[in-house]
């Protein structure tokens, strides 16, 4: 029996697992999709996020032509962060390799192509809104969906996913377009994901969607 076999029943029998939808005002967030995950000389590099990144310049290039507000995000640790409890809970996060080679590893993959006014978020834990100013953009834009792409799925994707959701917005996990370094967390996660925390939809689905919604003018204040 699959994880989600075994444990959509039991949500959906507790009142869990509802769709979304949605809304009328999307923006995309590309999450970590940088050397760190993508080079294979990273300790957390993992070749088989390829599909992941095609996937995400499909999605990409939807929201870009249809004129939608289009973000990144790379991880960066803080070397005085790390030596705390979240160093001892993530080793390779606090090494002396690690640290030393971090900027370079916080590199987004050059296939991105991100553009002068598609802003880019370090962040040092695995939401996107965690101590960056996401927030402050989401709403001078009026979005009120936002989709999910990146890695990886059990991390900082399941935590953007959950604090959008938190924050009243539609959240929306593009299947084809997320992934984590275990086949099994990812599945896992995107079942969890899916029954609380938002949408997990297709490709297809989303591409559509961005194609036919109709794009605001965001008008720079001052």
């Amino acid at each position: 029996m699959t994880y989600e076999a075994e444990v959509r029943p039991s949500y959906l029998l507790h009142g869990f697992g509802g769709r979304i939808g949605f809304g009328q005002r999307p923006a995309l967030v590309v999450i970590d999709l940088a050397r760190s995950w993508l080079d294979e000389s990273s300790q957390q590099g993992s070749c088989r996020l390829e599909p992941v990144l095609e996937h995400t310049l499909s999605v990409l290039a939807a929201a870009r032509e249809a004129g939608h507000p289009v973000f990144f995000t790379t991880m960066q640790p803080d070397p005085v962060d790390v030596r705390g409890p979240i160093g001892r809970k993530m080793l390779q996060m606090s090494s002396p390799r690690a640290l030393a080679t971090a900027a370079s590893m916080a590199e987004l993959d050059p296939r991105l192509e991100r553009r002068n006014d598609e802003p880019l978020f370090v962040k040092a834990r695995a939401s996107a809104f965690w101590g960056t100013p996401f927030d402050a953009y989401l709403n001078a834009r009026g979005v009120d969906t936002l989709i999910i792409t990146g890695c990886s799925t059990s991390g900082c994707i399941r935590a953007t996913a959950e604090s959008a959701i938190n924050r009243n917005l539609h959240s929306i996990i593009v299947r084809e377009a997320v992934g984590d370094r275990s086949p099994t967390a990812h599945e896992a996660n995107l079942t969890d994901i899916d029954l609380r925390y938002g949408d997990v939809v297709t490709v297809a689905e989303t591409v559509a969607y961005l194609r036919a919604t109709t794009a605001e003018k965001f008008v720079q204040p001052g």
